[in-house]
């Protein structure tokens, strides 16, 4: 019996993610902690980390100890970040492994040192220079690295930030690297490698330090850049596809979908096998969408339902059940799509739902 082919399905290209991975290495000119979290934006964990772990990179950048866990039990070699606090639960498993935390509190701090008695757990410190996330207030770093001083159980081996506004709000930005600059100056180094990082994609695009020599993209890796100039330089890691599953011929007056979307004329439509029960959005109804058929844009029609949209194959000179169709990839970027649903190109990829099957090449 032959196995049937999905209804959605999403085409991840990794040497698309490879290329992008060397113009953040390129632009920056500092060593790259790639950021993996949620599930590598949709594209998939366990796929992703293995590519990445041929590059010989510091650190993968991930949200949890669960994450972390996922790339120990895959045989993955490069060492985990814990992008984040931890929870008390969570951090004799990151001791015990060796990964790497980001000490945000002095509870944490102190917690670690007990942990580290035998082996002391290699961490970095977090600094908040404006996120209001976690992390040591400037004011408070004096007292933190004090503490370090006196915490055999820790051994210091990095420094960082985090950019709120880095895409949207340069002037700030400017300003945020200034105070961050200043306070890593402040900073004894310990011997040895010590890393010092603050640019996620957007800072590492736009921005320079005159202390970081590491930096972390996230989004700019899957081939989307949050500054809408440097697009041409990437390549769209992921691709959403879907196939017709019939072709209509509806009168004018008719009604489409829930709600009843009527007809303005009489319509050839195609029916699609996916909807929000994939991640598309429901938020995309009424909005202007299209999607690639053929090599054809065709208008969204109607809502978005959880299993099923409803697109406009009247000026496409042909189409049959089994074409396949484009909701987003290097011909209809998901940052365009987001734009449309309301949201950010991070949501829409990490919403794409296991449903969806990834095929990777």
């Amino acid at each position: 019996m032959t196995e049937s082919p999905p209804r959605a399905w999403a085409e991840i290209d990794l040497s698309a993610l490879q290329h992008n991975l060397q113009v953040a290495k390129d632009q920056s000119g500092q060593n790259v902690m790639a950021v993996i979290k949620g599930g590598a934006y949709g594209h998939g964990l366990k796929k992703v980390a293995q590519v990445l772990d041929r590059e010989n990179l510091p650190f993968l950048g991930v949200a949890n100890a669960g994450e972390a866990r996922r790339l120990f039990e895959a045989g993955i070699k490069t060492r985990p970040y814990i992008l984040g606090a931890t929870l008390p639960a969570e951090r004799e498993e990151i001791a015990a492994r060796g990964w790497t935390p980001c000490l945000c509190s002095f509870e944490e701090m102190e917690h670690f040192n007990q942990l580290g008695k035998t082996t002391p757990t290699e961490a970095h410190l977090a600094l908040d220079t404006g996120m209001g996330r976690g992390g040591f207030l400037p004011e408070q770093l004096g007292q933190a690295l004090e503490k370090l001083t006196t915490s055999p159980g820790i051994k210091l081996t990095g420094v960082g930030s985090h950019l709120p506004v880095a895409d949207e709000d340069s002037a700030f930005t400017r300003s945020q690297f200034e105070l961050f600059d200043s306070l890593v100056e402040s900073i004894p180094k310990p011997p040895g490698t010590f890393h010092i990082h603050l640019s996620n994609s957007a800072g590492l695009l736009g921005f320079q330090s005159r202390t970081t020599n590491l930096v972390r993209p996230g989004l700019l890796l899957y081939g989307i850049s949050p500054m809408a100039s440097y697009q041409e330089r990437l390549q769209p890691v992921m691709t959403l596809k879907s196939r017709i599953s019939v072709v209509n011929h509806l009168p004018q007056g008719h009604g489409v979908s829930y709600g009843r979307t009527i007809l303005t004329r009489d319509t050839k439509t195609a029916i699609l096998g996916l909807g929000y029960g994939d991640g598309y959005p429901r938020s995309l109804s009424g909005k202007g969408t299209q999607v690639l058929i053929n090599g054809t844009l065709c208008p969204l029609l109607g809502r978005v339902t959880m299993d099923q949209i409803i697109v406009d194959v009247t000026d496409l000179p042909s189409c049959h059940p089994g074409d396949e169709a484009e909701l987003f990839g290097p011909h209809l970027l998901v940052s365009d799509l987001a734009t449309k649903a309301g949201t950010i190109p991070w949501e829409v990829l990490t919403q794409i739902t296991p449903r969806v099957t990834r095929i990777y090449r």
